[in-house]
């Protein structure tokens, strides 16, 4: 059997196929796997590095406005289509997979016009223009949360990383706190704004450095590549990472986490059981306030405003969570019963049943 999954740009592309792929090659090992994505996105570098095949289409951005940039996008479309086709042709495969974004619609129409059997797998709670046209054009439709409104749903969650959805958190928090040279029995935060950093993140929290030590609260930061923040020196722990590969690392090693709402954190955050303030991207049509959504209702995290996120709030209200162990206990078990962490092996035994 040949698989053609087509995602990326994103990480909240890019990290669901390749978790998807390994899914794939644990339940059926003689499946083949074709990527397809553009030059341009996080593919370009992650799925080569996962020893998967990459094939390119040119990317195909959807402007949210009128304007010259969308009366060009049906010139861009066909260029795509035609690229789409013409790897369909060639590696012929069984079935064509989509997470969303550039890369989906021409994959959902070369596969359309082949008529090979079609999956859709949405990965925000508000579905985005590709996977909307992809899910009229099949029934195997998956998705990353339960409200999401798309024709054909079947809530599956959102495929992850082995690394975190097997993570026993207590057992390595010895050697995760360790690893960041964190104090190995404080209340810790970690904060982290997403693969490039997040500047309101970074100065709210490191501007509030000084409630966090007079509470004994130690930060693990992760700032982004290209950021940078200054913190008075303290004989508590405030660790500045520009990147982290080793998330589950970084997630053993906190009792609680700031964050952006991107799809991929709040499953991962909640799925290991950590407390969570969503700070949702203040961009697009509000889809990581939803993310967050179920998680908030039930009890495993606070949704805080881009622009209400300031050092004053910080100083107000983190400190106290984080020193409160109960409620820290409680938000945990909250969030760690809404969000599934199998949805890997859940999307590739549809997958296969498509291709059937």
């Amino acid at each position: 059997m040949h698989v053609l999954l087509a995602g990326g740009g994103t990480a909240g592309h890019t990290s669901p196929l390749l978790a998807t792929a390994d899914a794939l090659r644990r339940l059926a090992p003689e499946t083949v796997i074709t990527c397809l994505g553009t030059s341009q996105g996080l593919e370009a570098r992650l799925v080569p590095a996962a020893g998967l095949p990459l094939e390119l289409v040119p990317k195909v951005p959807l402007p949210r406005k009128p304007g010259k940039a969308l009366l060009q996008v049906p010139g861009k479309l066909l260029a795509a289509h035609r690229a789409a086709l013409e790897v369909v042709d060639r590696v012929r495969p069984d079935v064509v997979v989509g997470f969303g974004g550039y890369v989906s619609v021409p994959a959902y129409l070369a596969a359309r016009s082949r008529k090979l059997p079609i999956v859709v797998h949405e990965g925000n709670a508000l579905a985005g223009i590709a996977n909307k046209l992809g899910a009229r054009l099949t029934t195997h439709v998956a998705t990353s949360f339960p409200s999401t409104e798309i024709p054909h749903a079947t809530y599956l969650g959102l495929p992850v990383r082995r690394m975190i959805s097997t993570l026993d958190r207590a057992a390595l928090r010895a050697e995760a706190r360790a690893t960041f040279g964190l104090d190995p029995d404080r209340p810790t935060l970690l904060v982290t704004g997403g693969s490039q950093g997040a500047a309101r993140i970074n100065a709210s929290v490191s501007g509030a450095a000084d409630a966090f030590a007079a509470a004994g609260v130690q930060v693990l930061h992760v700032v982004g590549p290209q950021q940078t923040v200054e913190v008075p020196s303290s004989s508590v722990p405030y660790v500045v990472q520009h990147y982290v590969d080793r998330m589950d690392l970084a997630y053993a090693a906190a009792d609680a986490v700031l964050c952006r709402a991107g799809s991929n954190t709040v499953t991962e955050v909640s799925g290991v059981g950590l407390p969570a303030v969503y700070v949702p991207l203040p961009i697009g049509n509000g889809e990581q306030a939803l993310n967050a959504r179920p998680v908030v209702d039930a009890g495993g995290g606070l949704l805080v405003a881009d622009g209400d996120l300031t050092p004053e709030w910080v100083r107000a209200e983190l400190p106290a969570l984080l020193t409160d162990a109960d409620r820290l206990a409680r938000m945990g078990a909250a969030a760690s019963d809404v969000i599934p962490l199998d949805a890997d092996e859940k999307l590739a035994r549809m997958i296969l049943e498509a291709a059937r």
